[in-house]
């Protein structure tokens, strides 16, 4: 979450607060560490009722906001809004020892499948610095173990450790992206500063040469485009139905072909990225999983389209676009210059969906943190932006997509949600909060009128006389 937060305001708006940054990681990691620490002895002084009730409004006002959102994002916020729920009334409203236990289970399941995932998904697609993601599952395993066994305080400090842990992580990465953005230059990304010690003495070396410059936009307003053809739609022939694995993943037709979508991104300054192999590549189920791996072995020849008016006649229209307002030609043009200098293609390292997520993060790089007329949008940007849900929805896709590979279902919700943060909208609280206002308003003008119309008939029935009889 922190790099995507950096990634949106982009590395001159960090290296201007890199000072104030340090410390708020210094803070951050100090006080999670003091948490953990303090939970050792089972004699706990962390107010855990207090932050459980914090804890339950942010998980039911999550869960309230989840129609809101679209495809991936409904799932995310469900995931979420669940689990903050589940943990808060954990603590509320159960025994200690047996709360305290189903919350150790809980956290420690998570920590588990998500460490498991991590570590398979690492070694089968065998990216560049594939071994450091493998480390960074078998420590959520550690931790998973942790959360298990009862050891030191037979489960009493399990929140307080949670909560530690989390504020050391976020710390330790805000601390090591700030000292590191400190000392680059204002031209670099955020990418490049994460890069490989090679690639950042690459970087002193030479210069990139990256110059800089609210709903969706309307369909004549100059925007970015990703343009997605999701597995089913683009299959052949009438896909089987596998919910999460045709969205997400590939679709398998009648004829057990297996299809994976196509992504495409579309500027409107002319800037079309779209990477195709050059030779439609066997994709039938006994060779489809050795093509998984993002190895060497499997890099092939790969063509650029040219624009999306040839691509979509070629082969279909796309089934689904995201357009984004706030981007700079300026970053895409640069990337796009140097990205196609490179036509080729990995099945799962550099597919159509790994060079639009790339494409989408350089275009819209740094965008967060200014306004529209050049100058710096300030802290209350930092504060918004870590405080908007799409934010963690878009962090935990692109941390999925980055230990396993970018797919077409993956870009789409990442660039959906992204767009929720480069072009802000109200949020989804203050607009469900308006919405029920709006809905309270019109019910009580609704009953004044009934009320008023009431009044006025009987008013009428009394003033005029009654028939004469005969």
């Amino acid at each position: 979450m922190v790099r995507l937060i950096l990634l949106l305001l982009g590395v001159d708006y960090l290296r201007r607060r890199a000072r104030a940054l340090i410390w708020i990681g210094a803070i951050f990691f100090a006080f999670g560490l003091a948490l953990v620490v303090d939970a050792l002895d089972g004699v706990v002084h962390f107010p855990i009722k207090v932050f459980a009730w914090l804890l339950l409004l942010e998980g039911l006002a999550t869960l309230a906001i989840v129609g809101i959102g679209v495809g991936g994002q409904r799932i995310v916020r469900a995931l979420k809004g669940g689990t903050f729920t589940i943990a808060a009334l954990l603590v509320l409203f159960f025994h200690q020892y047996n709360g305290n236990f189903w919350l150790s289970m809980l956290f420690g399941t998570l920590f588990l499948a998500d460490g498991l995932l991590q570590c398979v998904a690492a070694h089968v697609v065998r990216y560049p610095r594939w071994k450091w993601a493998v480390g960074g599952g078998v420590l959520e395993i550690a931790v998973a173990i942790f959360f298990y066994q009862p050891y030191p305080t037979h489960y009493a400090g399990t929140l307080p450790y949670a909560i530690g842990l989390g504020l050391m992580f976020t710390g330790w990465n805000v601390l090591v992206l700030a000292m590191r953005a400190r000392r680059m230059r204002g031209d670099f990304r955020i990418e490049q500063i994460l890069g490989s010690p090679q690639e950042k003495r690459r970087l002193w070396r030479q210069r990139p040469g990256a110059p800089r410059w609210n709903g969706p936009p309307t369909d004549t307003e100059p925007a970015l485009t990703v343009h997605v053809w999701t597995p089913s739609g683009s299959a052949k022939a009438p896909a089987r139905r596998h919910p999460v694995i045709d969205r997400y993943i590939a679709a398998v037709d009648k004829n057990g072909v297996i299809s994976t979508g196509h992504a495409a991104l579309e500027s409107h300054e002319g800037v079309y990225v779209s990477l195709y192999p050059a030779q439609e590549i066997d994709r039938s189920p006994d060779q489809f999983g050795q093509l998984l791996r993002a190895t060497r072995e499997n890099d092939v020849p790969g063509t650029f389209q040219p624009n999306y008016a040839t691509e979509s006649q070629a082969w279909c229209p796309s089934t689904v676009k995201v357009r984004i307002r706030n981007y700079s030609p300026q970053q895409l043009a640069v990337f796009w210059q140097a990205y196609q200098q490179n036509p080729t293609y990995n099945l799962t390292h550099r597919n159509c969906s790994s060079s639009v997520a790339k494409a989408l993060e350089a275009a819209i790089e740094g965008r967060v943190g200014k306004l529209q007329n050049g100058e710096d949008a300030g802290w209350w940007t930092f504060v918004r932006l870590w405080l908007t849900p799409e934010l963690w929805v878009a962090a935990q896709l692109r941390k999925r997509a980055k230990t396993m590979a970018w797919t077409p279902g993956l870009v789409l919700d990442y660039a959906r949600a992204v767009s929720m943060l480069v072009d802000p909208r109200p949020f989804g609280w203050i607009t469900m909060s308006s919405l029920a206002m709006r809905r309270m308003r019109r019910s009580r003008r609704a009953w004044r009128e009934a009320e008023q119309q009431a009044a006025a008939q009987q008013l009428h029935d009394n003033t005029v006389p009654d028939a004469p009889k005969h």
